[in-house]
């Protein structure tokens, strides 16, 4: 297995005022990454992007508009490199895993409403999820799983500190999520009302696609109503019953555009799967390269 570079599109955005008039100015740049392909078998791929290491602001400063009392204090963490998925997964990703040996747990090959083999998978529960990283772990000999809120967060915001990774603001030329509200200096937009093709918009800094709306993505953390006593070292924050909930980011296609923010944070039980706005991206560490 040996990392690649690829080429992408990164976008920013600012706000520009004209008397009472509010319009936006989109910037766009290319920059590379690093990265490995896994051959899936069937013609399916999957991508996976090297994410630096470093240290950040984890949550969301007190003026940020709709921050919420579950994203503070805010508190730095330090990431260990790792490698993450380009994009959520796919239906096409999805259904082939699905075909490979059983670890724990069954899987639907096309649990999916919203049928597209690009598309993200979605009705997927946790359980699911973490099965589906099993498989494909017990298959490849590589340790795949689910990422800690931390990294997700870092890799989210890929060195920015605004509320998304492409400025102080979202609009639907960016991200797909309900665009008859607006987020701060925003305006509305196209409401998509399901799920597209992942890849749709420019990634961040980093090469990943859709970490903002789309669908939500499962992480590995237990539920936490707030930071106080986070783990500093990026790792995954657990209690010891595991029925709790487990925590989700990233917003949805049918989310208003402040749960799509960076620090936002969901939460469900880990055994729901029936939610046509819920999928995951997987990560693995750096030491498989």
């Amino acid at each position: 297995m040996q990392k690649q570079t690829f080429d992408f599109e990164t976008a920013t955005i600012s706000v520009v005022k004209k008397g009472e008039e509010i319009t936006h100015e989109i910037k766009r740049s290319r920059q590379q990454a690093e990265f490995f392909t896994e051959d899936l078998g069937n013609g399916v791929i999957l991508e996976m992007v090297a994410i630096p290491g470093g240290t950040f602001l984890m949550g969301s400063p007190t003026d940020e508009p709709e921050s919420l009392n579950d994203e503070k204090p805010q508190h730095s963490v330090t990431i260990k490199p790792f490698f993450m998925g380009k994009f959520p997964v796919t239906q096409a990703q999805w259904q082939t895993v699905a075909g490979f040996p059983k670890v724990k747990v069954d899987l639907d090959p096309d649990p999916s409403e919203f049928k597209g083999a690009n598309r993200p998978v979605e009705q997927v529960s946790w359980y699911q999820a973490v099965e589906f990283c099993d498989r494909l772990s017990q298959k490849t000999g590589r340790n795949y799983r689910l990422p800690s809120e931390a990294e997700w967060e870092y890799a989210c915001r890929a060195g920015t500190t605004t509320p998304f990774h492409f400025g102080e603001t979202i609009i639907t030329d960016l991200a797909n999520y309900d665009g008859n509200h607006v987020y701060a200096s925003g305006s509305q937009g196209i409401y998509r009302d399901q799920t597209i093709e992942v890849g749709s918009f420019p990634a961040n800094a980093f090469g990943l696609y859709d970490m903002h709306g789309n669908v939500w993505e499962w992480c590995a953390d237990h539920w936490h109503e707030n930071y106080e006593g986070a783990p500093l070292d990026g790792s995954v924050w657990l209690v010891s019953a595991e029925s709790l909930f487990r925590r989700l980011r990233g917003g949805s296609w049918v989310n208003n555009p402040g749960n799509c923010r960076s620090a936002c944070r969901n939460h469900f039980l880990p055994v729901y799967d029936n939610d046509i706005n819920i999928g995951f991206r997987i990560v693995c560490g750096a030491e498989w390269t």
